[in-house]
């Protein structure tokens, strides 16, 4: 049976910590490294309901992709992160996080994306970080006919998005809040672009440029990575009982 130790350096070889960016928080944040692990619960993010279900199933140990918490100063009840981490200690359950290295992990968040939407990666959206990709479709597609596939893939409530009346080809996409990234992609060539958490000015840059923009949802566009972590668990880990967290979801709702 692994320890979480065992399971926390398996990560750290398919999504090595020391490529995480300098703001980040990753990897064992909460338990006992020693801990023995029989049942691992997989979620984009540790939620109060999420750490229920994982005391419901008998899970040791949730593997997250955001962090439990980033500055915390205190582990009481007067903070949401603080209270996560006293349940989660008080259930014995520990958590494992995987951030922005697994971003720019081969395989990771934004290759899955890219793989979701249809897209065959072709280079890395921002070498520095090696956050986001860039790809192309197997055939162009029009737009009005790109966003269904998008919405379908994803799972997503809804999409904003921005139409530059061009037909979609060459691909870019970066999971999560990559609106910054916007002349990048453009830069790169692309006709679409693929993220999340886009401001009002960055449509607005976007039409500038005349690029196609989807804001698809920080949950949706990088909740494709959970199957992922799971799978490379399962497959390293034979006799592990994985699961994904079937009670977490899409936050954003829409009237």
């Amino acid at each position: 049976m692994p320890t979480v130790a065992d399971i926390l350096a398996f990560l750290d070889e398919k999504a090595p910590m020391a490529q995480k960016m300098d703001f980040d928080n990753v990897g064992l944040l909460v338990g006992r490294a020693d801990r023995a692990v029989s049942r691992v619960l997989v979620s984009l993010d540790i939620t109060a309901p999420v750490i229920e279900e994982a005391a419901s199933v008998g899970a040791e140990l949730i593997v997250s992709h955001h962090p439990l918490f980033f500055e915390l100063k205190a582990v009481t009840e007067g903070s949401m992160e603080g209270s996560l981490a006293l349940s989660l200690a008080e259930k014995g359950i520990a958590a494992i996080c995987m951030h922005t290295n697994l971003d720019a992990a081969d395989g990771g968040v934004n290759d899955a994306l890219m793989a979701a939407l249809g897209g065959t990666v072709t280079g890395v959206l921002e070498p520095d970080t090696g956050i986001g990709r860039v790809g192309t479709l197997a055939e162009p597609m029009a737009f009005d006919e790109f966003l269904p596939l998008v919405k379908k893939a994803l799972c997503c409530n809804g999409l904003r998005y921005h139409d530059a009346s061009r037909p979609v080809e060459k691909l870019a996409v970066c999971g999560g809040s990559g609106g910054g990234e916007i002349a990048l992609a453009a830069e790169a060539g692309c006709d679409t672009y693929v993220t999340a958490d886009v401001k009002y000015h960055q449509l607005l840059e976007a039409a500038w440029r005349g690029l196609n923009l989807i804001d698809a949802d920080h949950f949706c566009t990088e909740n494709v990575v959970v199957p992922v972590l799971a799978g490379w668990l399962g497959e390293r880990f034979q006799g592990l009982d994985v699961r994904i967290s079937q009670v977490h979801r899409q936050t954003a709702q829409f009237y």
